[in-house]
């Protein structure tokens, strides 16, 4: 088991942005997951963890829980739910980190879900057929941020060519147009909220993508809050490794030190019984019988 975690949590570190936000995305959902079986079997309320991290329509509900602005675009309501997304977010984000970096990819993530979250909330409150259902309806997935991205990308590359299954080679500017359509055609269906929130995501990988191509950076704001605790704890780690070294540098003076004096104190009583033995020879046969060697050393010391 440890070793599990450590073999994810390097390919965590190594992966790059789009397996970060893959597995950050998985391992919520099996988080959550877990947290919703133990309140099963304990016969409690599972809706519980939905109602907090889900979107809410109502603006009352909203300032109830603000945090659910970004909780709702990483979660999701199945395993299929979970599955489709991330794997449009591992083909179009690995296609996008050819045309721009990673951080705009981090930044893009959050602003599509923030614009996608906003079209659903306004589109609630400005049209009239959803007002029946403005105080149950709730947001979830990451939908809207997964087109924000391929949005983005289908605006800058509009005619590059992409395989899918069962369809073939098809131009991005033309898999855009009829993803667009779906989603506009569609919002009679059973989920018109994650379909008018799909529009705002790919409205808002318009916005960054056309901004960007003007020299305006629509995440530019979203990274610069991103890095705050990132540079905290790069910060926290670097001082910590200093004090190591600095404790080692200490540790390694120290130990030179009292070598020194070791070396020192050992050689000073190593003399002083030579001088000694000297000294005992002078009271048997007297200082004419020492040899000059002894004489020196006499010297020396009484020096």
């Amino acid at each position: 088991m440890t070793d599990l975690l450590s073999d994810l949590k390097t390919k965590y570190r190594n992966g790059g942005i789009v397996i970060q936000l893959i597995f950050i995305n998985v391992g919520i959902f099996i988080i959550t997951s877990l947290i919703q079986l133990v309140l099963y079997l304990f016969n409690l309320n599972t809706g519980f963890v939905p109602y907090i991290t889900s979107l809410p329509a109502e603006l009352s509900q909203l300032g109830q829980r603000p945090w659910s602005l970004i909780t709702y675009m990483f979660m999701h309501s199945g395993i299929f739910h979970l599955f489709f997304n991330m794997i449009i977010l591992y083909w179009f984000g690995q296609f996008f980190l050819n045309f721009f970096s990673a951080k705009h990819l981090r930044g893009l993530y959050i602003f599509g879900g923030l614009v996608g979250g906003a079209f659903f909330i306004a589109a609630f409150h400005i049209f009239p057929i959803f007002k029946s259902s403005l105080a149950y309806a709730n947001l979830i997935g990451a939908s809207a941020a997964v087109l924000a991205i391929m949005i983005a990308i289908a605006y800058k590359a509009p005619n590059q060519s992409v395989r899918l299954l069962l369809v073939g080679s098809i131009k991005l500017k033309y898999l855009a147009l009829i993803i667009i359509a779906i989603d506009l055609l569609t919002i009679t269906s059973d989920n018109p909220g994650g379909h008018i929130a799909h529009l705002g995501g790919a409205f808002g990988g318009y916005l960054f993508a056309a901004g960007l191509s003007k020299g305006w950076d629509f995440t530019h704001w979203i990274n610069i809050i991103l890095d705050i605790p990132l540079n905290l704890y790069t910060g926290y780690k670097k001082q910590v490794e200093r004090r190591k070294q600095k404790l080692k540098v200490v540790k390694n003076k120290n130990y030179s030190k009292r070598a020194a004096d070791y070396n020192y104190n050992t050689s000073k009583k190593a003399s002083s019984q030579e001088i000694d033995l000297i000294l005992d020879k002078i009271k048997e046969s007297g200082y004419a019988n020492l040899t000059e060697e002894e004489k020196k050393k006499l010297f020396d010391a009484g020096k």
